[in-house]
């Protein structure tokens, strides 16, 4: 083999390998690349106890209950399914019954969703754009909301 030879094979060899690690980063994420799934798809795919996943949508107006030691208990909806999420820690300040609301966590064996991470809209304008498309596929959107 001449030296030109040689570092065409080594550039191609090196290519293949290079497309290989990105095909299987890529594959090894294909399920936690979703910012989140609405409680519609969950009621379609039922997740596995102990799942993490992240579920967006809207605080349901009259489910929140908080308790003295932190606890928060509340629903996300989108219109069409709801999901009961327990939470312990501090919420966001502009967290509220009826606003765009991101949980992460994980379902127990017994159904619940217990999240580690409540997410809340940033301002009176800002409603991510997922839980506009979620809203949106439930038929519960109003364009002249996100104004």
């Amino acid at each position: 083999m001449t030296r030109r030879q040689r570092r065409l094979a080594l550039i191609g060899v090196s290519g293949l390998v290079l497309l290989a690690a990105v095909g299987l980063v890529l594959s090894a994420m294909r399920d936690s690349i979703v910012f989140f799934v609405s409680p519609s798809e969950l009621a379609a795919h039922h997740p596995a106890p102990g799942t993490r996943l992240r579920i967006g949508g809207l605080v349901k107006p009259g489910s929140l209950a908080r308790s003295g030691d932190l606890q928060v208990r509340f629903a996300v909806t989108d219109g069409t399914h709801d999901i009961a999420v327990q939470y312990r820690g501090a919420l966001p300040d502009l967290f509220r019954e009826g606003q765009g609301v991101v949980a992460e966590g994980r379902f127990e064996a017994d159904g619940r969703f217990v999240a580690d991470t409540v997410l809340a809209k940033h301002d009176e304008r800002y409603m991510p754009r997922e839980v506009v498309e979620a809203l949106k596929k439930a038929g519960r959107w109003q364009e002249g909301e996100a104004k």
